[in-house]
């Protein structure tokens, strides 16, 4: 499997469920701004609210930090408006909740599962050019944490802002970054 750490996210078009109303999005609206594209198997499951909700618990910090952010599955928005009426835990996602019933984005990013014609979970951070620079993808029984994924996207905020430094392991905005080096081989 060849990454797509720094490629171009590829041409989609698609429907959105997003405050109440039905809207288009694409991959136009991707660029210009930090993005994180979440990739979930399917509506109306079990580790899928539970991730979707955490995400919004911190959907307000990430618009703070300049980032929007999308959900997808290969639910159409119809049943994302269906899973929001029907879910305390989905009426409080404030992000476009992406339908992807022809797989089309889920096949871009990888994350197909082709028998099934459900995603992986899969985490996607794109920055302003439309680049990939974080991708994480998991097994269905693996649920993520938001927690972690506004570290990764400051730290990809830092570097792109700071050429030259890179982020170390466990890195938090504040923190000693890194400037590599010839000297500092075999010192860390």
């Amino acid at each position: 499997m060849a990454s797509l750490i720094n490629t171009e996210i590829k041409p989609f078009k698609a429907t959105a469920y997003h405050n109440g109303k039905f809207v288009p999005v694409s991959s136009d609206d991707l660029k210009g701004k930090w993005s994180v594209v979440f990739f979930y198997p399917a509506d109306f499951t079990f580790v899928c609210p539970t991730e979707l909700g955490d995400l919004a618990d911190y959907y307000p910090q990430l618009k703070d930090m300049g980032v929007e952010v999308y959900s997808v599955s290969t639910d159409t928005h119809f049943t994302h408006k269906a899973w929001h009426d029907a879910s305390e835990t989905i009426k409080k996602i404030g992000y476009p909740m992406i339908g992807d019933p022809t797989g089309t984005i889920s096949r871009n990013f990888e994350v197909m599962i082709e028998a099934e014609g459900l995603a992986l979970r899969g985490t996607f951070v794109i920055n302003p050019e439309g680049e990939i620079k974080v991708a994480e993808i998991h097994d269905l029984g693996i649920g993520r944490d938001a927690k972690e994924l506004v570290r990764k996207i400051q730290a990809a905020q830092y570097v792109a802002s700071h050429p030259g430094e890179v982020c170390p392991a466990k890195w938090t905005p504040g923190e000693q970054t890194l400037a590599p080096s010839l000297d500092l081989v075999g010192k860390i």
